[in-house]
């Protein structure tokens, strides 16, 4: 966390509406709105999937969240922009997505950035291998031990 992160988004595996990473990514766009966002992404690829799977707009969604940063009273805009796009889907898509969205692993360019910061956290950690999981290491959160290559 660096000096203008004031507290970390919530995890990814913490669901809003039923699906991961959402509450995640409203957190990061309220750190946006209030000017804490630090070293954290809104609309890093986790957003984006987030996104493009429930037919979210991240610039309308950001403006949502900003209005109720502004004003406590829009609060419940945030579930009404969001909820109407999430019962779209099926309860098997939700599933989908969200087992997906917590088995995501590293791949490409990103491996290489996913296994210095595990090397930097945690070096004795090589049970994880997700995104969802390091970033709960990364921000302090306990990840259970992890055995057979789950």
């Amino acid at each position: 966390m660096n000096s203008t992160t004031i507290a970390f988004p919530r995890s990814v595996h913490e669901k809003y509406l039923g699906i991961v990473q959402l509450a995640r990514t409203v957190d990061k766009a309220k750190m946006v709105a209030n000017g804490t966002i630090g070293e954290y992404n809104y609309n890093c690829p986790m957003d984006q999937a987030l996104f493009a799977e429930f037919g979210i707009d991240g610039k309308r969604l950001a403006a949502v969240v900003a209005d109720v940063v502004k004003d406590a009273s829009h609060a419940p805009a945030v579930e009404a922009y969001v909820k109407p796009l999430v019962q779209k889907k099926s309860p098997l898509d939700i599933e989908r997505f969200n087992r997906d969205t917590l088995g995501r692993k590293p791949a490409g360019e990103s491996l290489a950035a996913f296994e210095t910061l595990r090397t930097k956290i945690a070096p004795d950690r090589t049970d994880v291998t997700t995104w969802p999981d390091l970033l709960d290491l990364d921000e302090g959160r306990s990840v259970p031990k992890r055995t057979g290559g789950v």
